[in-house]
């Protein structure tokens, strides 16, 4: 599902006077598309009704307002989902954007990432106008491999099963996040780190009024990162960091076409310090 609103923007002048732009009312208005709200998963066709209409009822009463248009794709699957295990889930203690930097530095820095890779994904999810999918960064040198900078690379085709799910949320209602936007950016999170050649994952939603974002690695778990920017802060993205030797082609065909279940749950902690969390993967 995803759901979006035309967005009004003004042009001046400057002296000339303005194109015609087919299907707007007024000439000197020009429609730039503006995302709402996005969601999917896998699930067995006698569940197809109840959960169009929760995709149709989710968009509607998303945070960021009322969008115009709301698209649903349905595919069937062809190739069987390779069921996988989620991420462990802990909250690094964390109280401003400028402690989130530092810790996500000494993170992704322990998970082997070079400095100016790190530089270069700080960039990108402070960007703006935000990328549509995620930035492919290579791990050590920065470089960018993505096929179009514009686009970007989407996650697709997971999801997680229903008893799964289950033991997911209650755990996640021990600490009180057991919500829509946790339980979908693990099951992401968790199948981006199942790829070999993927060595982590840093994510900062562009929603202005979320300011939890993450960084997820196959060693580290997934790390909710509190106050990771300031509220009513619209940047955000999302950057794969890959091994300097992976084939970017069939990294990208199994984050895009290779359908991925998750099917095992780990135990999800509390809130953890950025020391304590090192220090329990060494």
């Amino acid at each position: 599902m995803r759901a979006s609103r035309k967005k009004s923007k003004g042009l001046k002048a400057k002296g000339k006077r303005p194109s015609p732009l087919a299907g707007c009312a007024d000439s000197h208005l020009t429609l730039h598309e503006e995302h709402v709200s996005g969601a999917e998963g896998i699930y067995p066709k006698n569940m197809l009704h109840a959960i169009v209409q929760s995709y149709i009822d989710r968009a509607r009463r998303h945070s960021r307002g009322k969008p115009d248009a709301i698209q649903i794709t349905v595919e069937r699957l062809t190739q069987k989902p390779r069921q996988v295990a989620a991420l462990p889930v802990v909250t690094l203690k964390c109280t401003s954007p400028a402690q989130a930097e530092s810790r996500i530095r000494s993170l992704l820095a322990a998970a082997g990432i070079s400095e100016r890779s790190l530089t270069a994904a700080l960039s990108i999810v402070r960007n703006r106008p935000v990328m549509r999918g995620a930035a492919l960064v290579h791990s050590r040198s920065g470089k960018r491999v993505e096929p179009d900078r514009i686009r970007g690379i989407r996650a697709s085709r997971l999801g997680i099963a229903a008893a799964a799910e289950k033991r997911l949320s209650r755990q996640l209602s021990k600490f009180n996040i057991n919500t829509n936007t946790v339980k979908e950016a693990l099951v992401l999170a968790s199948k981006v780190a199942e790829h070999p050649d993927i060595v982590a994952e840093l994510c900062v939603s562009d929603d202005p009024h979320y300011t939890t974002g993450y960084v997820a690695t196959a060693s580290f778990g997934y790390i909710r990162i509190p106050h990771i920017k300031k509220k009513k802060n619209a940047a955000g993205g999302r950057v794969f960091f890959l091994k300097e030797t992976a084939d970017t082609q069939t990294v990208v065909r199994y984050l895009e076409r290779t359908p991925v279940l998750v099917s095992v749950i780990q135990p999800c902690r509390g809130e953890a310090s950025l020391h304590e969390i090192l220090d329990h993967h060494q």
